[in-house]
């Protein structure tokens, strides 16, 4: 089935200039055998050389083989095989039978393997026969069959021309091979089985390597989803890597600013996989807009899935902020060592220090990039006759803002003092119990300009 879903999301539409944003990777895999039921016959070797050890090892084998396959199916914890999937034992000596038919019950499949009792010859021609006569060959199913033997034939009718003709009704044969006390010909598992031979022949000197061949080949069959993933990740120049969060499934690295590697090792082993890897990434340039996040991110496995990734977009928006004046700085005193309590004269005062500050706030509109502004701030106050006051007056210097298109410019926290002994008909210790109006106004143009006077 490979690769079921990919996807690549952003936490959120819309951010600030020099803000975050989470970005989550997700990949989806799936074994082949989920959406392509299987149907399978396998195939043991209870002959009389079979006694022991290796037998038991067999069946060890043999049942981790059922198992890899119900869970590769969805049946783990069920007890079934699932997704339309069957297997059947089949065992054979100087005959075979089929000791259960296609079914998809664990237990009973189990129950059968353990049975088995190793005595007689080894007639491998039948047992490919009546492995072939286990399957349909009118469903929809793909057909397999797993053999297993630790010897050479030795009774019945050569089997080679058996194997042939079931491959060529569309079985797939695989074999695994034990090098017994009656030797093994690998040169005729290498005929009996489907091609290539590397990928469907697989012998051991050893019985204790049994239960591992029957399991690498369960999930052969099964086939995994993906393996050796690949995705490499480029971000677009006005973003750049803050954190990652290890992935639940492979390894991520960093490797400049602008990029990460995510590998995989196998996804989609046994069921239906979902890998998620999530990382922050920082917005760094000035220009607002819609913007893509990545520059690019490219897919591989050694499976050669064909996997693409959304290109979400993200809306950034930047104001360019100026704050001319800082807050005023507090004054210091020290208490010494031992000393519970500090006394200050301060004289005799009025409560001028009861005045307002008044902050203000002003946006220019369409200010070009590269321009330095001079702007006044003029503050003046009301009387209840109308009359005018000048109560401040203040000229800044704002930078030229660095985009690459004309833009508005906020400036921000221009601080005036008021003290209430200035305010009309009040004498020289005010209070601010009255009501105050004011008036303020604004001045601004260019600095810097292209134009110069003509030489006469």
């Amino acid at each position: 089935m490979g690769i079921t879903n990919s996807n690549k999301v952003l936490s959120q539409q819309k951010m600030s200039c020099r803000d975050t944003v989470k970005v989550t990777l997700a990949l989806t895999a799936a074994p082949d055998i989920l959406t392509n039921p299987t149907d399978i016959a396998l195939v043991l070797d209870r002959s009389g050389s079979m006694q022991g050890a290796t037998l038991e090892n067999m069946k060890m084998g043999a049942k981790t083989f059922i198992d890899i396959i119900a869970e590769s199916t969805g049946g783990a914890g069920s007890g079934q095989i699932g997704s339309g999937s069957r297997i059947g034992v089949v065992s054979f000596s100087d005959t075979a039978v089929d000791n259960t038919p296609l079914i998809t019950s664990t237990e009973t499949l189990k129950e059968a393997v353990d049975s088995l009792v190793a005595a007689g010859s080894t007639n491998h021609a039948d047992a490919f026969a009546t492995a072939a006569a286990l399957f349909d060959y009118s469903s929809a199913n793909a057909r397999v069959i797993v053999l297993f033997t630790d010897g050479k034939t030795t009774s019945g009718p050569p089997p080679a021309p058996v194997a042939a003709a079931t491959r060529a009704k569309g079985v797939t044969i695989y074999c695994i091979g034990l090098l017994g006390t009656d030797g093994i010909d690998v040169n005729a598992l290498n005929e009996w089985a489907s091609d290539p031979d590397t990928a469907h022949v697989a012998v051991t000197p050893s019985a204790e390597d049994l239960e591992k061949l029957f399991a690498e080949l369960a999930l052969n069959i099964s086939k995994t989803g993906a393996t050796n993933v690949v995705i490499h990740e480029v971000l677009e120049p006005d973003f750049a890597i803050d954190s990652v969060l290890p992935p639940n499934y492979g390894t991520a690295t960093v490797l400049d600013s602008h990029s990460l590697r995510w590998n995989i090792p196998a996804l989609g082993v046994t069921g239906s996989e979902s890998a998620v890897l999530e990382f922050l990434v920082r917005h760094t340039a000035d220009d607002p807009g819609t913007k893509l996040v990545n520059r690019s991110i490219t897919y591989s496995d050694k499976e050669g899935n064909v996997v693409s990734f959304p290109q979400p977009v993200v809306s950034v928006e930047c104001n360019w902020v100026v704050q001319p004046e800082k807050c005023p700085e507090p004054v210091s005193f020290t208490v010494e060592g031992c000393e519970d309590s500090v006394v200050l004269d301060m004289g005799s005062i009025c409560q001028s220090g009861l005045g307002r500050i008044i902050q203000l706030d002003v946006t220019i509109k369409n200010v070009c990039p590269g321009k330095r502004l001079a702007l006044a701030a003029i503050l003046s106050e009301v009387d209840d006759a109308g009359n005018e006051y000048s109560r401040g007056f203040k000229t800044f210097t704002i930078p030229a803002q660095t985009g690459s298109r004309c833009r508005d410019v906020q400036v921000k926290c221009i601080p005036f003092v008021v003290p209430e002994d200035i305010r009309p008909s009040e004498g020289p210790c005010g209070s601010i119990c009255a009501q105050r109006r004011f008036k303020a106004r604004f001045i601004t143009h260019s600095i810097d300009t292209d134009f110069y006077c003509c030489h006469i």
